[in-house]
């Protein structure tokens, strides 16, 4: 059997970015079926490989959400974006969106100085278990996604967006470890982080069916860990997207 790739978008941001406005005009950030968000991009039904590919690659970015099983709307963020005030803040965001992809965020970090040759990253990406032609695909994508954003590795992307207040995302949860419960939806909590002397701050969760999810925080907490939260809770969503739609 041959081997699957890792997942990663299919289309450039720009493109995401267009897609998730069609559904936006018509949805606004209600949550509708799948099969009617696919059909506000054009598409006939989502039984429809391109159409899959599709909402998967705009989920990759962070563009959707999934607030309850078997529908999806339009991320918060999203709505920043159309109605920011200037362009810095819709540079954050897009920076946001361009480090939300896991392979893309690695791309960036593993060549701070400005991104080598096409080949060179084929070759990298082919040797995290890509096959040479998800490789070239992942490139092209990448590629046009940075030059869309205007972010050539030269200078470090921020972890985070620096936006107004009134323009934030919900907050992040850390990171999960549970048990018997995968993926869980973590909701904020009011607990004060790195307060013990030594270890990590552990707030416990309680979930349906009388589960418990923990949410563990290390000591110190900085602004580039919740890039890497936020891009393993992505890869997770994906998943979940995945799995929902076959």
């Amino acid at each position: 059997m041959r081997k699957k790739s890792p997942r990663a978008p299919s289309i450039s941001l720009d493109e995401a970015i267009e897609r998730v406005l069609q559904i936006y005009e018509k949805e606004k950030r209600h949550a509708a079926p799948t099969e009617v968000v696919v059909q506000d991009m054009g598409y006939k039904s989502a039984n429809n490989g391109a159409a899959l590919s599709v909402l998967a690659s705009i989920r990759y970015y962070g563009l959707l959400e999934r607030p309850q099983e078997g529908k999806l709307s339009v991320s918060k963020d999203f709505e920043n974006y159309q109605y920011a005030p200037d362009e810095q803040v819709k540079h954050g965001l897009l920076l946001k969106w361009l480090r939300s992809p896991q392979v893309f965020a690695d791309l960036i970090d593993r060549y701070p100085g400005g991104f080598p040759s096409d080949a060179n990253l084929r070759f990298d990406l082919m040797d995290r278990g890509f096959s040479p032609a998800a490789a070239d695909s992942v490139v092209s994508v990448f590629r046009r996604s940075v030059e869309f954003v205007g972010f050539d590795g030269s200078e470090a992307a921020p972890a985070v967006e620096v936006i107004p207040q009134a323009f934030s995302p919900e907050p992040m949860a850390p990171a999960i470890s549970s048990n018997n419960a995968p993926r869980p939806r973590i909701e904020p909590q009011p607990t004060s982080l790195g307060n013990q002397n030594e270890g990590d701050d552990k707030i416990p969760v309680r979930l349906t069916g009388g589960r418990k999810a923990w949410v563990i925080v290390p000591t110190p907490f900085y602004e580039a860990d919740k890039a890497r939260i936020k891009a393993q809770i992505d890869l997770l969503l994906a998943e979940d997207c995945d799995a929902l739609l076959g």
